[in-house]
């Protein structure tokens, strides 16, 4: 019996996959990847007698079918999720199903769009004196949040936000993140499909963003960064400063 192996097939460019998750879908004798969101040519170099599925077209039941299906058989399956399949990935309930049936799996992590999107503003979300921490973290929609997790609550940190799955509440969203704390004029980028070659970027404030996202006519696959960070004022960092010392080097007076 083989293993089914989880791919983090990255935020869009073919070329930000792992080696191993590139490795693996290339051997694998069944593919089945999430055809919404995962560039097709992340696919480009799989066997000819490969059988793909695009996910977006089937249920739990059937992909966990075919998962189970191929591996008793004897066959390789490469699940393919972008980004990370550890961020709103919906692995948690395949791999349960997995367990049931006693078939090994195992998951390659990959670039989060998170990341493609700091990476495509060249901006860090982590600056002294302004942010030392991200929420990821998405708009309540048809799935519900959890009561402690509300955005008008998590708003309150006033932290380096990321919002996933929900660039199409850009109204109502900016209108929370004001309310539960962040000023009017902090600023804020929403990316349209970072790293492909239709890559989109706006930017604004939360005062302006809603009419912007309106003008653009981004509706969805879009993240949308909130805070200071994307601004110009924060401290140099400790562990490059020449007067501060560390395991490896010391400060001068």
């Amino acid at each position: 019996m083989k293993m089914i192996h989880f791919i983090g097939a990255g935020p869009g460019d073919p070329e930000l996959i792992t080696v191993k998750g590139r490795r693996l879908i290339d051997e694998a004798d069944v593919i089945i990847y999430a055809g919404s969101l995962v560039n097709p040519k992340v696919l480009d170099g799989h066997k000819d007698s490969a059988v793909i599925y695009n996910s977006a077209l089937m249920d739990l039941d059937e992909v966990s079918r075919i998962e189970i299906e191929a591996a008793k058989k004897g066959l390789s399956v490469a699940r393919v999720h972008t980004g990370d399949p550890s961020i709103y990935g919906a692995i948690r309930e395949q791999m349960d199903l997995l367990e049931k049936e006693g078939i090994e799996f195992d998951v390659i992590p990959g670039v989060s769009s998170f990341v493609a999107t700091a990476a495509v503003l060249k901006k860090e979300y982590t600056l002294p004196d302004v942010s030392q921490t991200v929420i990821l973290t998405r708009m309540e929609g048809r799935t519900p949040m959890p009561p402690k997790e509300k955005l008008i609550d998590l708003a309150r940190h006033n932290s380096s936000m990321v919002i996933f799955l929900s660039v199409s509440f850009m109204d109502e969203l900016c209108k929370t993140l004001i309310e539960g704390g962040y000023s009017p004029d902090t600023p804020v980028a929403v990316v349209y499909k970072a790293t492909w070659p239709e890559q989109k970027i706006v930017e604004g404030t939360l005062s302006d963003m809603p009419q912007k996202v309106k003008e653009s006519k981004i509706d969805k696959t879009a993240l949308t960064v909130v805070g200071g960070f994307l601004g110009d004022k924060y401290s140099l960092s400790k562990l490059y400063d020449k007067h501060f010392t560390t395991e490896y080097r010391k400060g001068v007076e």
